[in-house]
């Protein structure tokens, strides 16, 4: 018994090191202050420092422990929906302090339609990622 909570403290403590390296780095990319000052929350900060915080130990809680949560089709659409948004805010948040649009929309004379391209770009990874869940590769 105490080997196994030996070693479910150095799981939970080596995991919250892992959350906080990941926190740190949206921190010092700025991810998280672009997107308060993106959405015009501000006022709210409090609200997305308790948000980071809980899912930085409900994530980590969810990787060392792997539990059974029984969802429904309902359930798993509404996770996969938040995780997408999740995924793909990191994606376009990094991409615009790395100035990924600019450079390539620059290099390829591409002067009109930008906002196209970036629909067309989210829109093909959802649809690879739906395919790759529908035929469960």
């Amino acid at each position: 018994m105490k080997e196994q909570i030996f070693l479910g403290v150095i799981g939970f403590s080596g995991g919250l090191v892992i959350a906080g390296g990941v926190i740190a780095l949206m921190v010092g990319l700025g991810v998280i202050t672009r997107f308060i000052g993106i959405s015009h929350t501000a006022k709210h900060v409090r609200i997305f420092e308790d948000a980071i915080l809980l899912g930085s130990v409900f994530g980590t809680l969810m990787t060392v422990y792997q539990p059974t949560i029984p969802l429904d089709a309902a359930g798993l659409a509404v996770l996969g929906l938040f995780s997408g948004i999740f995924v793909g805010g990191w994606i376009l948040a990094l991409a615009e302090i790395v100035n990924i649009f600019p450079i390539l929309t620059r290099r390829i004379g591409l002067t009109k339609g930008l906002s196209l391209v970036v629909i067309a770009i989210a829109l093909g990874k959802m649809s690879g990622s739906l395919i790759y869940f529908y035929f469960r590769w």
